[in-house]
């Protein structure tokens, strides 16, 4: 396990994805938790010149990623000074800023994030947009190309476990049960992928029930580990 699984899958995403980095346009990435936002992203950052926040969720937690990403720390400067610096710097290289994981937004994260938009081009991921979801930056979503993530239908499921056999990530063995893992993902690659890390280190009957739901039994108790420790 120690290889990430392979990317698969939303080829007409990335297509738009690519079309609108090209057109410099600004993009709101939209899908549930675990439907692959951040992996897409991640994937086209191999290619595309991206920058790229990691966590959005306060001003101070953007300045530190954007800081991290752009090669320039200034942890000791007040906020104020730290925001007017990296804005300044993003204007510089005119690269795409993507923020993910962007939920409720507070007046001054979406002044940020407007700030950011008069500079470059923006691709937010969030869960929603709708506005009592996503918080004052509700009223320039208007500006943004919707791009929105649906789960995986079952030939993605199939084209994933292929891939990841292929890497020698899982056993063939568990090539016939596509279809029961994919109904226990609910077709969202990110628990698939914890299905099979976990089908990876244990030892299941996925033709019975009793071994799907031991799979999925310790999977969430592995998905809940580090919040115990």
């Amino acid at each position: 396990m120690n290889l990430p699984f392979p990317f698969v899958g939303r080829k007409k995403e990335r297509t738009q994805l690519c079309q609108l980095h090209k057109q410099c346009r600004h993009a709101l990435i939209l899908g549930v938790a675990g439907v692959g936002k951040s992996a897409l992203v991640a994937h086209l950052h191999q290619t595309l010149p991206l920058i790229f926040c990691a966590q959005s969720g306060t001003v101070g937690e953007i300045c530190n990623h954007l800081e991290i990403e752009l090669d320039s720390l200034a942890p000791h400067l007040p906020l104020v000074q730290r925001k007017n610096r990296l804005l300044k710097v993003l204007a510089e290289t005119g690269q795409t800023v993507v923020f993910d994981g962007l939920g409720w937004t507070t007046p001054k994260i979406s002044s940020f994030l407007e700030s950011t938009m008069e500079r470059a081009p923006v691709w937010i991921c969030a869960r929603s947009e709708l506005a009592g979801n996503i918080g004052h930056f509700w009223p320039l979503l208007a500006r943004f190309e919707k791009i929105e993530l649906r789960p995986f239908h079952l030939f993605e499921t199939k084209a994933l476990l292929a891939a990841a056999i292929e890497n020698g990530q899982v056993p063939p063995s568990v090539t016939p049960f596509a279809r029961p893992l994919h109904r226990l993902s609910a077709g969202l690659p990110l628990t698939l992928r914890e299905l099979l890390e976990q089908f990876a280190t244990g030892c299941y009957d996925l033709s019975q029930r009793a071994g799907l739901q031991l799979l999925e039994l310790d999977r969430r108790i592995k998905h809940l580990l580090p919040a115990v420790a």
